[in-house]
């Protein structure tokens, strides 16, 4: 049967609508199936990092992201307990031309306005359609069977099927993709959200076997994640909201700011294993956290979902106009996306072991909180993904920074 569309993207959310709107903008007819309805919530740690932000500004969303109320983020503070004492400092991430704004929408509201630029683009948006397999052909996926709310049960056939459906993605498990370089879950978090608990930028708070990081939401509200090692989920699960609170008295006056603000919603969390899959194959291709996933302790996911949706579209767009083979095109795209994420991956997998710090980290940090603001700088840039981990910490630069503390 010829295909009715170029691409079939199932799910909408950070990666598949962007993708979809992306490749809606070149003129591909794109159809976009997913399970929920629009807004809705999901888990996240809402955070869109500087550079995921220019991306939104550079596809025209970012003043909608702005006008629902959002507001900017553009300190990260650190709080480290150390034996010898607590070691506080802050520091921006700046990108290169300067820019250094982050945003943490609620996914209420975020993933809305992707879908809806998707359909603006000209892609078709089907919500509430549960897709139920994959269509082959001499084993080149050549669609997707699903139904609707009615509960009938439709086939659509597309050149290319992409799964965008998050780290329980349908088709990467139907299209048997590998995965490689995996670790497993290293620590489990709660959050809620707060009103009332002013934050100091996104603050990141640091313990012994402990972490817990806020940023502020829309609507006043402030997104507080407390995190144990992934040994202690059952113990942490046990009693959620105590053991919450209880860690967060580890710092008494966050503690005590959070004892003055009113909790507003449920708590939420979950664990996160680390992998890369392959994100191709005949017919077929991920995006995403079905083709790429790390422990949130970082806040990197949706930043790297619109990285990965410009790199895939782009991917595509050279196939569909005969500049490049499918082969050749895909395995450029997973091998950019490996190699730009490999050290920040390897960086988040060890800081979500949750590890007491070590005596050479403990150092640098005691020289940044002694008033090294340029390299307070760099150590932000890590965890908004501009900084490489092994950059940083490299020994020459450590030098530096340890020589210029008082």
């Amino acid at each position: 049967m010829a295909a009715k569309y170029d691409v079939i993207v199932v799910g909408a959310r950070c990666a598949g609508a962007p993708t979809a709107m992306l490749l809606a903008r070149k003129g591909y007819r794109v159809l976009v199936l997913d399970k929920a309805g629009f807004p809705s919530n999901t888990v996240s740690t809402h955070m869109i990092q500087a550079p995921g932000v220019v991306l939104l500004r550079r596809w025209g969303l970012l003043a909608e992201v702005i006008a629902a109320g959002t507001p900017p983020i553009e300190k990260y503070s650190f709080d480290f307990g150390c034996p010898g004492g607590n070691v506080r400092f802050s520091g921006t991430a700046r990108m290169p031309d300067g820019f250094c704004t982050a945003y943490a929408p609620r996914r209420t509201i975020l993933d809305d306005i992707l879908v809806r630029a998707a359909a603006v683009a000209g892609a078709e948006v089907r919500e509430h359609f549960t897709v139920t397999d994959l269509v082959a052909d001499n084993g080149v996926v050549t669609g997707v069977r699903g139904h609707g709310r009615s509960g009938v049960a439709v086939v659509e056939h597309a050149d290319l099927v992409v799964g965008a459906d998050g780290r329980n993605s349908l088709v990467a498990k139907l299209v048997g993709a590998c995965t490689y370089n995996a670790h497993p879950v290293g620590q489990y978090q709660y959050y809620s959200y707060w009103s009332d608990l002013p934050m100091d930028g996104f603050e990141i708070v640091v313990r012994p076997h402990r972490v817990w990081a806020a940023q502020p939401t829309n609507d006043g509200l402030t997104m507080l994640a407390v995190a144990w090692p992934a040994r202690e989920k059952h113990a942490f699960r046990s009693a959620i909201e105590a053991n919450y609170l209880q860690t967060l008295e580890l710092a008494p006056e966050f503690a005590d700011r959070v004892r003055r603000a009113t909790r507003r919603e449920p708590f939420v969390g979950a664990g996160v294993p680390n992998y890369f899959r392959k994100p191709y194959g005949p017919g077929w291709a991920l995006v995403g956290d079905a083709a790429y996933l790390k422990d949130p302790i970082t806040a990197l996911g949706i930043t790297d979902a619109f990285r990965h949706a410009e790199l895939l579209a782009d991917a595509i767009d050279r196939i569909r106009c005969g500049r490049m083979s499918f082969d050749a095109a895909m395995l450029e795209y997973q091998k950019t996306r490996d190699e730009a994420a490999q050290q920040v991956y390897e960086h988040t997998a060890h800081l979500a072991a949750l590890e007491p710090l070590t005596a050479e980290f403990e150092r640098v940090m005691r020289a940044l909180a002694a008033g090294n603001t340029d390299a307070a700088d760099q150590f932000a840039g890590i965890n908004a993904g501009l900084v490489a981990p092994a950059d940083f910490f490299a020994p020459d630069n450590v030098e530096r920074i340890l020589g210029s503390a008082p």
